[in-house]
């Protein structure tokens, strides 16, 4: 596994070793010791969620303020732009955002640490997306930042407009936001 370090502190990006031949390909998606010996990170998993949607679907920006979860993002089909957004306020990035395209074709995986707000936009037909997660959902807990929020100025490669629930329509402005420590 190769690790690429982003913009913000503690969000990766992890290309696997893909073992490719006339039959296909494997590799493995997730292996705990090598994760650690590449990170230094030995994130627990405690719950895993698939996630189907169609062209200019977008989903962000979440997080849980009290129960705060890391994530491990990988596209099984299709391609999105992944997003993370710190929201720890004693962090020299607190605000900044970071992007990357992640898809079956690329096999990257996305690595989003506690304390970061997430999103996705769907860049293909459709795509489905696979998250380990850290910590149980806990919807009492779910916030959710504006995606167009122009104080972190997120530069989405929308094609036309983005389709959203009413929940993140109603998202909050960073500056009215709770955020982390």
């Amino acid at each position: 596994m190769h690790v690429i370090e982003t913009t913000l502190p503690g969000v990766l990006v992890l290309e696997p070793r893909v073992f490719e031949d006339t039959r296909g390909f494997f590799f493995e998606s997730y292996n705990q010791r090598v994760f650690q010996e590449r990170t230094g990170l030995s994130p627990r998993f405690v719950q895993s969620n698939h996630s189907h949607s169609r062209k200019n679907v977008l989903r962000g920006l979440h997080y849980q303020i009290a129960r705060p979860q890391a994530k491990l993002v990988r596209v099984v089909a299709g391609a999105v732009f992944d997003v993370a957004v710190d929201l720890r306020r004693s962090s020299s990035a607190f605000g900044r955002w970071t992007g990357t395209p992640l898809s079956a074709e690329n096999r990257r995986l996305a690595w989003i640490p506690e304390g970061f707000a997430h999103g996705f936009l769907v860049l293909s037909d459709s795509a489905d997306i696979l998250y380990e997660i850290s910590d149980y959902y806990a919807p009492q807990h779910e916030r959710c930042v504006l995606w167009s929020d122009p104080e972190i100025g997120i530069e989405w490669p929308l094609t036309g407009d983005a389709l959203l629930t009413a929940k993140d329509r109603a998202g909050v402005l960073l500056r009215d936001a709770e955020t982390f420590a």
